[in-house]
């Protein structure tokens, strides 16, 4: 009868969550660590938030120095205005001044014309002596000079207003350019300054959503020492209703005094021989690795394949379903006892085909693929455990 108990006690001992006290106590040091790594991520951060907040500072300094830019291009451009003002107004002067020669010039063409073509040679021969002739014909002389004078100051007049103009076009068209250097340069700072901003906004979100994830692991961490001084307290009550029989002094059933090496029998002995659980990608392996953009590092315990929802999920190898149930993190999530202390994990799944207690056979369809509680997307997160301590599925798999 007491063989019986103790028998009893025995199988209630290995029918408890997280598989044995060694098992949980390992997985609350891989979240101590996950914790650790977390808190590298959010030093990180705050590194990278005080780098780009200190190049905002530069981009504001780099923003006053623009602006100092922007308004030597605004003294350059009221030079250019002043400059077009003048020109403006000595082409007005000039044209005034071709008009009165233009005047001129039309009333010694009338005087001309009424004349006739032989004015002037009246003028000349109507004189009545020698001396009379030849002051006549310095008065000619005169007034052809001062003829010939009119029109080259109309015609510098009409050179005068043509450069004036060309200026003029040249002074618009540099006033214009200056125009669009600002406006080109006000454009560029705002785009980089927006740039930055965003950078910043987008830094500050990854810092919070390191905090959520962080408080998310320390809550699990409580949730299992909660559940290992239970296990613990259990453990001792089995132990001490079992008593110490002989060979077993020193070790507590369901308790791994050390990890072993994975042994070459049961699941072990199937390692290059097992097909994927589903077929899909493999995204994340198991192991440490960096993190791209903090230069640190995350845990994995498993591997994670990318599957299109609604993929079925198969059972790697027979052995008995002991756990069917929503896990917070791991979304819907099944594991299997394969015995000789080897388990399969496989969680995010949209639905679960089997109960706890079912027995299954190698491919199996135990769930389907899904996105539950799963940051990228549908895939499959999978796991091998021996005595409750994660071990690389890789191996496993043909």
């Amino acid at each position: 009868m007491r063989q019986l108990t103790a028998i009893n006690l025995l199988m209630l001992v290995l029918a408890l969550p997280l598989l044995s006290y060694a098992g949980a106590k390992e997985d609350l040091q891989d979240i101590k660590k996950q914790i650790k790594e977390k808190n590298r991520l959010i030093t990180k951060t705050q590194k990278v938030e005080t780098k780009v907040s200190g190049e905002l500072v530069q981009i504001q300094k780099s923003l006053a120095e623009k602006q100092s830019t922007l308004v030597a291009l605004g003294r350059d451009l009221a030079v250019v205005e002043k400059g077009v003002d003048r020109t403006l107004q000595d082409i007005e002067k000039e044209r005034q001044e071709a008009e009165r020669k233009k005047a001129q010039i039309n009333r010694r063409v009338a005087a001309l014309y009424k004349g006739g073509d032989t004015g002037n040679l009246r003028v000349f021969f109507s004189s009545e002596s020698f001396p009379q002739m030849s002051e006549n014909l310095r008065y000619m002389r005169s007034i052809l000079q001062n003829d010939k004078k009119l029109f080259q100051q109309y015609n510098d007049n009409v050179q005068r207003l043509n450069k004036l103009k060309q200026q003029l076009e040249q002074d618009a068209a540099r006033k214009e350019g200056i125009r669009r250097s600002m406006e080109a340069k006000k454009r560029e700072i705002e785009q980089e300054k927006s740039r930055k901003a965003t950078y910043l906004v987008k830094v500050r979100q990854d810092k919070q959503g390191y905090l959520t994830s962080l408080k998310e692991l320390q809550a699990n961490a409580a949730r299992l020492q909660s559940m290992i001084r239970k296990l613990e307290a259990k453990s001792r009550k089995a132990y001490s209703a079992k008593g110490r029989s002989k060979g077993s002094e020193g070790k507590q059933p369901g308790v791994t005094a050390k990890a072993t090496p994975v042994p070459g029998r049961g699941l072990g002995a199937q390692k290059g021989k097992l097909s994927l659980p589903v077929r899909g990608n493999i995204v994340d392996r198991f192991g440490r690795h960096k993190h791209p953009d903090f230069d640190s590092f995350t845990v994995s315990n498993g591997i994670s394949i990318q599957a299109p929802a609604g993929s079925a999920i198969h059972a790697i190898d027979d052995g008995e379903v002991i756990f069917a149930n929503y896990f917070k993190g791991y979304g819907n999530m099944i594991i299997v006892d394969h015995g000789e202390g080897f388990f399969s994990l496989y969680a995010h799944a949209s639905s679960i085909a089997k109960r706890v207690g079912a027995k299954v056979t190698r491919n199996e369809v135990l769930a389907s693929v899904g996105d539950v509680d799963s940051t990228k997307g549908p895939m499959l997160y999978f796991e091998i455990r021996y005595q409750g301590k994660p071990v690389d599925p890789s191996p496993w798999f043909r």
